[in-house]
């Protein structure tokens, strides 16, 4: 079955960038919606950035003009780019896979997850 898995994670100060990835085993990057999502303890699955099979890329108002989305279909990856990180950025990032997805934001829309990459800013 499909296996996602995440890499980059890491603790930076605030100002600071990381760089996440997310390797996709079995079937194509490109075949599926992929998103970005993050997650407090107590809180709800948010949001972060989603990439299309066509390589458009929608963002959360919170790191629109911080973070980039991207992907390399040669290499079965997906990339989240953050900059300026603040310390609300704080969270375990998830990389997800979706068949179709009509609201992006939606973690219920996603078949597939990785096991997530604690990112720390302080």
């Amino acid at each position: 079955h499909v296996q996602l898995v995440e890499s980059g994670g890491g603790s930076v100060q605030a100002g600071g960038s990381l760089r996440l990835s997310c390797t996709v085993s079995i079937y194509s990057i490109g075949a599926y919606c992929m998103g970005w999502f993050r997650q407090d303890p107590g809180k709800e699955r948010e949001g972060v950035a989603s990439i299309d099979r066509g390589g458009s890329t929608t963002y959360a108002g919170s790191v629109k003009g911080r973070f980039t989305i991207s992907k390399d279909v040669a290499k079965n990856t997906l990339y989240l780019q953050m900059n300026s990180l603040k310390p609300e950025d704080t969270a375990m990032y998830y990389c997800a896979a979706g068949h179709s997805t009509m609201d992006w934001t939606r973690p219920s829309e996603y078949n597939y997850w990785g096991q997530g990459t604690q990112v720390t800013v302080s």
